[in-house]
């Protein structure tokens, strides 16, 4: 019993067991899981790994060794339930990539930290107290008994194996978040260097034919460039606004009785309207955003597409127009160094870009001038040039609303109820109705100076607003309110885009499914600028009927959204997930009493499709492989 006692008190079992704490309050907040045994079999041998090594090769300070590996293993723990509260992904190494950009965010992660998160350090911080104060501790777990020396080298090389088995049974589940949870998280981190280590490069492609691109999203080849719409807005100018985490749900939404998006609203019906829109942005969220749009290609695997592809010559709606005597330009009030842009804007062919610079410190919101500003003086610029006969192609890049939504009271442009008031929820409408609220300022002045009726003005938001995973129970309490229904995925992925033409064909909505790869197409549509001999991984909304959008990085990989709904792989496809695209598909799924819930129905129509869900799973990681490897064989951009 005394030698029990007397292991018990070792730190190798102190802090196994201030590691177990950890890892049940990460499995709660990443995969709400109410039984964590599988949770602690699968990572405590990765726990005992470390330790035991300290065991074995720590002669001197080997209390300061565990201290160290402590708070390293709690930094990932902690890393990982802040960037699933963010992201909704399993954090990796790749994400320090991301760090430079931590600092822009701080206020939106502060916002996600819930303070009981925090305890997950206490121990930590107990024991470097402790540890600088007190002569006692530094001596603690100084010598093995000879029991010991005999057992930890058996426990470290049963639990290395144990490891390294649970990685390789686990290895072929494209899902991260399952992999991550088969595997233990710090398995997972394991896994995801040695698989980059062995990743092989990409065969890039001799060519890359158009056809085989319309094959795999399952559309009819050689119709771009003919229909109704072609040429609509030939000679127009080309206005793309770009919303900050704006999603389609605000479209009509009323709270109290008052709008939240006026505006908007008005532009809804008044344009052509596509309430089935999609974000494919990824880790570089509103940059990505702006890279889709301008290229209809794919965000990279791994990273930012403004550091990971800027390095490239890139064919891009920039270039495009330019060749049809356009000038291009970029508005957004931030530094052109943050998220790349000073690398990206040359690489996409823009013109000239504008910036913080441009802008000044003048009514600060988020990260640079607020709406008002970013919107009056690009009217004024534009007027400029529209004295001068050039035509211009200018993309606005909004930025007030963004997480986490706090607003000055001089900004409010709707009331909302006391309940909301302090929430992300009620932050997030108010947040969103001044930026309508400003883009209808923008609009006035576009009408003032005769812009407007000389140009295409398009409108789509660059990413999802509210994640899911970072609403707590009252505040998911409040969209099902407002709704009528559960918020869901297909709610928190879907983007409105609007497209105004005046003098165009008859405003209308557009029922079919797009994401922002298809922005490019459509526009160069409308515009009558042919898009033959091109590559890109879009289709003109206008005419297509059907489309396949894969997805990164905000979903798993493998994950995609076809015309029925979102789809995301579990350990394959057969245990996926299905949600269906509500007013398309749900309303029609053959269960006229709602005695089926939409998680059911969902999996019901898997199951009944679940050869074409197999072969649209396929396609869609194909058209991911074609994307990365076409985008990796492009010129270098000359200095």
């Amino acid at each position: 019993m005394q030698g029990i006692l007397r292991w018990m008190s070792r730190p190798f079992f102190v802090f196994t067991v201030f590691m177990v704490l950890k890892i049940n309050l990460s499995w709660l907040v990443i995969f709400g899981a109410k039984d964590t045994g599988t949770a602690l079999l699968v990572s405590v041998p990765s726990v005992w790994v470390v330790f035991g090594l300290i065991e074995l090769l720590a002669k001197k300070r080997k209390i300061l060794f565990y201290m160290i590996a402590n708070f390293a293993m709690t930094s990932v723990y902690f890393a990982a339930i802040m960037y699933y509260k963010y992201y909704g992904v399993i954090v990796n190494y790749r994400a320090l990539q991301q760090a430079k950009q931590v600092v822009q965010v701080k206020s939106s992660v502060f916002d996600l930290m819930h303070p009981y998160y925090l305890l997950i350090y206490l121990d930590v911080v107990v024991l470097l107290v402790m540890f600088l104060f007190s002569k006692n501790i530094r001596g603690w777990g100084k010598e093995l008994e000879r029991s010991g020396r005999r057992i930890v080298p058996i426990m470290l090389a049963a639990s290395l194996l144990f490891c390294l088995a649970t990685i390789w049974m686990n290895r072929g589940i494209v899902n991260e978040i399952k992999q991550a949870e088969q595997m233990g998280i710090l398995n997972y981190q394991v896994y995801t260097v040695l698989a980059d280590m062995k990743k092989e490069e990409l065969d890039p492609p001799d060519t890359i034919d158009r056809d085989e691109i319309r094959t795999l999203k399952g559309i009819a080849s050689g119709n771009e460039d003919q229909g109704p719409y072609w040429s609509a807005a030939k000679d127009k100018n080309i206005v793309i606004i770009q919303l900050e985490s704006f999603q389609n749900f605000l479209i009509g939404l009323t709270v109290d009785g008052h709008e939240v998006t006026p505006v908007l609203n008005r532009l809804a019906k008044e344009a052509y309207y596509f309430p089935h829109m999609y974000q494919q942005a990824g880790q570089g969220n509103t940059s990505d955003a702006e890279f889709i749009t301008n290229t209809s290609f794919y965000i990279p695997p791994n990273g930012a597409a403004a550091d990971i592809y800027t390095g490239k010559d890139l064919p891009s709606l920039p270039k495009l127009v330019r060749e049809h005597e356009y000038k291009a330009f970029t508005f957004h009030t931030n530094d052109v160094t943050f998220w790349n842009r000073n690398r990206m804007y040359p690489a996409l062919g823009f013109t000239r870009y504008y910036d913080r610079a441009f802008f000044g410190e003048e009514d600060q919101l988020a990260f640079g001038a607020s709406d008002e500003v970013l919107y009056a003086k690009t009217a004024a610029e534009l007027a400029k040039y529209q004295e001068e006969g050039q035509k211009f192609y200018a993309h606005v890049i909004s930025m007030s609303a963004h997480h986490p939504y706090d607003l000055p009271e001089d900004k409010y442009a709707v009331p909302i109820p006391d309940e909301m008031k302090d929430t992300l929820v009620g932050n997030y409408l108010r947040a969103q109705s001044y930026a309508d609220a400003a883009l209808g300022q923008f609009i006035e002045e576009l009408k003032q100076s005769h812009i407007w009726e000389n140009s295409m003005i398009v409108i789509y938001g660059d990413h999802l607003g509210l994640p899911m995973y970072s609403l707590n129970e009252p505040e998911l309490a409040m969209l099902r309110q407002m709704l009528g229904r559960d918020y869901s995925y297909t709610d928190m992925l879907n983007i409105p885009l609007i497209v105004s033409v005046p003098d165009g064909p008859p405003p209308q909505a557009f029922d079919q499914v797009g994401g922002q790869v298809d922005i490019m197409p459509t526009v160069a549509h409308l515009a009558g600028m042919p898009m033959e001999g091109r590559t890109f991984f879009g289709q003109n909304l206008l005419n297509n009927k059907h489309n396949i959008l894969p997805e990164r990085y905000y979903l798993p990989s493998g994950s995609f959204i076809n015309d029925e709904g979102v789809f995301i792989p579990g350990e394959g496809v057969e245990d996926g997930d299905l949600h269906l695209i509500r007013d398309r598909v749900l309303a029609g799924a053959g269960d006229r009493d709602g005695a089926k819930t939409d998680e059911e129905l969902g999996k019901q129509r898997l199951a009944e499709q679940l050869e074409r869900y197999r072969d649209e799973y396929e396609r869609a990681l194909q058209l991911l492989h074609i994307s990365d490897s076409y985008v990796k064989q492009l010129p270098d951009l000359e200095n």
